[in-house]
């Protein structure tokens, strides 16, 4: 079975959670299921979940190298040189990255409201950019983006692979056919 989620922010990529806090199992009734990767609890999107342990290590192998591919609000002016770094790969602290794929896009017009609201600040202006990457190191989209100056404020994953949002609500699931 694979099933995809559109993860709400907030939620804890794991079921269960000694402090209380929303977990998987607020929004994924299936048994023996588990993600297929992560996503932190301040970043929302498409999380897939699987009973296949050989798929799930397809998807998140860096080795398979799928292709992830996040929305992102970022705090500045976002613009094409801007983003040249992370196209040819930058350095951080755990290393190089792989060349990313990084453009300015409109924000999204299907985009639900985030709870709560990402704050907003009068003399700052925010950029949306769209990134793909072919690995996936933690929080790495974040420290790109803060690498070349454009802290993130919203992550959003619209893709894994072959593997898309495509319309499904905050907080609901889908059976998809591996």
């Amino acid at each position: 079975m694979l099933l995809a989620l559109n993860k709400p922010y907030g939620v804890l990529c794991q079921f269960v959670d000694r402090e209380g806090r929303p977990t998987l199992a607020d929004f994924v009734r299936q048994k023996d299921i588990y993600p297929a990767g992560r996503l932190d609890h301040d970043s929302e999107g498409l999380l897939l979940l699987t009973d296949d342990g050989a798929l799930a290590h397809r998807l998140t192998d860096p080795k398979h190298k799928e292709a992830k591919t996040y929305l992102v609000q970022v705090e500045g002016l976002a613009t094409d040189d801007a983003l040249e770094p992370l196209r040819r790969g930058i350095t951080l602290n755990d290393g190089p990255t792989l060349p990313a794929g990084a453009e300015v896009i409109d924000e999204p017009a299907w985009l639900w409201p985030r709870d709560p609201p990402v704050r907003f600040r009068k003399t700052i202006p925010t950029s949306w950019v769209a990134i793909t990457l072919r690995e996936g190191r933690n929080r790495q989209v974040r420290r790109m983006t803060a690498a070349v100056g454009l802290p993130t404020l919203r992550l959003v994953r619209e893709s894994i692979g072959p593997y898309r949002l495509d319309g499904l609500g905050l907080g609901q699931t889908r059976v998809l056919k591996a």
